[in-house]
């Protein structure tokens, strides 16, 4: 259910045209739809002039329509229900809802959902009956307690903005609009700025930018002479900016620290208006040199109402935050794990949360456990066969800590044990889960100071940052072969 366009037509009888057009609003990606549901029988909707003429014809409002017409008043064209088809060069463009109140011709066009050839019947047409409601709506705002034409004309200039709340994109939401007046404090404007197609609305209140960075790093660790581990940081940043005005402009810095790792890959929204050009050419494909462009990273843009990711970035940071080892022996029905842990110390020292878990596929439940810890805490989910190390919200001085213990498992039931095509035999890994918070890998941030807001009111801004792991993977330093990122897809 649609419109494809939306009239108010004042009839002054006597002038040339014999009607002024107070308001139009036309549609263009209801129009797109229009296209291809009518197929052939598609008419394009004409101009203002000729769309008046043509319709005021219909009406018989124009002050040369006395005569006979009998295309238009033969007993064959009797018309109860505001529905006409106008003639528009040499084609018919229907259906056209129209009515006349109190010297206003209140008209819209409804999008139709299949093709006008043989035309469909109208209790089939749902768009017909949302845009009776959008006119009926429309008449009561234009003249519920409107006393003047001064009024009137103030109340006109508010409906651009009130439709893109209660009708956007030409989808009737509320065909109370005073509902939107008292919900958003509309004031009214002369000379309405032009709202962009893709701006369902406008937002009123106290202006606030809020900024997040996001880190994921993904690692495949061996500690195997051969085969080299591998990890990788991608980046997104995530923007709410709720500022006042059609087209408010912000633009945000992401800087990094001296020895900061230079952002790479970088894709941006497409409300990002422009860009320096060695943001856009630095590719990870082409490795990092110490010529390479480490910002400042500017974004100019004009922001959406929602939230959004304002870019997304790769980078190649010298060592993964957490080094790892992980050895599995298998005896008989028991299984010797040893596990060591240690933080770079360069990594900030102070987790949301860090926990190892160790699954063990293909087998069944485990029976007994004996283990010794260094740091944190042990749980044993032994239906599941998962051990997880609950490291917590520190590592200890030493940013080193080790797991060893012995396994023993019972009777596999195939209808509860977790399975896994990958983990066979002795290949098996350690996942870490980990968050820390106000801290990015890369270094990257956003400088609250350097965020330039061009919109009435002083905002408040507010930048977050934080780094979780994703796929951190240790594998099983005995297991006959690597696994890849590729292996793990399903």
């Amino acid at each position: 259910m649609a419109q494809r366009a939306v009239w108010l037509i004042r009839h002054e009888p006597g002038t040339p045209l014999c009607g002024t057009v107070r308001f139009s609003r036309r549609y263009p990606t209801v129009e797109n739809r229009a296209k291809v549901f009518n197929g052939a029988s598609y008419v394009p909707i004409p101009e203002d002039g000729p769309f008046l003429k043509a319709l005021f014809f219909e009406l018989r409002l124009l002050d040369d329509d006395k005569d006979f017409v009998e295309c238009r008043d033969s007993c064959t064209h009797i018309n109860k229900t505001s529905i006409y088809g106008l003639s528009v060069g040499n084609e018919e463009l229907w259906p056209v809802v129209a009515f006349l109140k109190n010297g206003m011709v209140y008209a819209t066009v409804p999008l139709v959902e299949q093709t006008l050839s043989p035309r469909p019947s109208l209790i089939s047409i749902s768009g017909i009956s949302q845009g009776l409601e959008l006119l009926f709506g429309i008449q009561d705002f234009l003249y519920s307690s409107q006393k003047n034409d001064t009024e009137l004309n103030t109340k006109l200039s508010q409906l651009p903005n009130l439709l893109l709340q209660a009708c956007p994109f030409g989808t009737l939401l509320d065909a109370n609009l005073q509902n939107s007046v008292d919900n958003n404090n509309f004031a009214s404007v002369s000379q309405p700025q032009k709202q962009p197609a893709w701006k369902a609305g406008t937002y009123k209140g106290k202006p606030q930018v809020s900024i997040s960075i996001t880190e994921k790093v993904k690692s495949m660790q061996y500690d195997k002479q051969d085969i080299a581990d591998t990890w990788q940081v991608v980046g997104a940043v995530t923007c709410k900016c709720d500022l006042e005005g059609i087209m408010p402009n912000v633009t945000i810095s992401l800087s990094l620290p001296t020895n900061g790792s230079p952002l790479q890959d970088i894709l941006v929204h497409p409300c990002v208006t422009s860009l320096d050009s060695a943001i856009l050419t630095s590719s990870s494909i082409d490795g990092v040199d110490d010529s390479a462009f480490s910002g400042p990273y500017k974004f100019p843009f004009t922001p959406p109402l929602e939230s959004f990711s304002l870019c997304y970035y790769t980078s190649q940071v010298p060592v993964p935050p957490i080094l790892g080892f992980y050895q599995m022996k298998e005896e008989e029905v028991q299984l010797k794990i040893k596990v060591n842990l240690k933080l770079h110390e360069s990594v900030k020292n102070n987790f949301e949360f860090c926990e190892a878990h160790i699954p063990f596929y293909n087998r069944g439940p485990i029976t007994q456990l004996e283990y010794k810890v260094s740091f944190g805490q042990l749980e044993v989910f032994r239906e599941k066969s998962l051990l997880i190390w609950i490291i917590g919200q520190k590592f200890p001085k030493s940013m080193e800590i080790s797991l060893s213990g012995t396994v023993t498992f019972g009777a596999k039931s195939h209808d509860k044990q977790p399975f896994d095509q990958i983990c066979i035999g002795d290949t098996a890994y350690v996942k870490l889960h980990f968050s820390i918070l106000d801290y990015t890998l890369t270094g990257c941030y956003a400088d609250q100071h350097s965020v330039q807001v061009f919109a009435s009111g002083k905002p408040k801004i507010s930048a977050h940052r934080k780094l979780v792991s994703s796929d951190y993977y240790i594998w099983n330093s005995k297991a006959p072969a690597p696994v890849t990122y590729g292996s793990l897809l399903p």
